[in-house]
């Protein structure tokens, strides 16, 4: 398929009077589609904000629009959107410890590469704390500075680990042992979907 197809069938995805971030609807995707708008189009497909009807069929779909117009940060940011359908959204709020006090001397980024461990309230069978992994995507600023304070999304390797957190839980980031941050939960939306329809 090309690009107006691919971005078609996702437009045709999006439930009845559903409005983007920004107040578009599917219809509106279809017009810039018309106009040739492939980046617009795809650009508003990604402001709908709703894990509870964006299935993965959603996302292969604007995947390989963004692979076929060579948008490799569309590519992995949608990679990442795909990864919260199935096993859920986990948005933080995340303050360094400032480098003096022995935080990182590095700014954390936005790209999602980052993937510290979390002490997440688990403990091993011998009682230690039972760290837990996840990678980070800062939102709507391109990096936290050092002994900063930022909005983050996770994304656990273990998302059954992280089920019992709800707002308000504190969790702290380390890299190796030492306390990075500490996050407060702000936002938990468990996966909405059974299997079959994920996909």
């Amino acid at each position: 398929m090309d690009v107006p197809d691919l971005l078609r069938r996702a437009a045709d995805l999006i439930p009845a009077h559903t409005r983007s971030d920004a107040g578009l609807t599917a219809d509106d995707v279809r017009d810039y589609l018309g106009q040739d708008e492939w980046e617009v189009a795809l650009a508003v497909l990604d402001d709908f904000d709703g894990v509870q009807w964006q299935t993965v069929r959603y996302w292969d779909l604007l995947i390989a629009a963004a692979q076929q117009l060579w948008l490799e940060s569309d590519v992995a940011w949608f990679h990442w959107r795909r990864s919260e359908t199935l096993h859920g959204l986990i948005r933080a709020d995340l303050r360094l410890v400032p480098p003096e006090e022995g935080g990182r001397r590095l700014p954390v980024p936005n790209d999602g590469e980052l993937r510290p461990l979390w002490s997440i309230g688990r403990t091993t069978a011998e009682g230690h704390d039972d760290l837990s992994v996840a990678a980070i995507r800062v939102e709507s600023a391109p990096e936290i500075p050092p002994g900063g304070f930022g909005h983050i999304r996770l994304l656990p390797l273990t998302p059954l680990h992280w089920r019992h957190l709800e707002p308000g839980d504190l969790i702290t980031m380390h890299e190796g042992r030492p306390v990075r941050g500490t996050a407060t939960i702000t936002q938990i939306q468990p996966p909405h979907f059974n299997a079959e329809q994920r996909r």
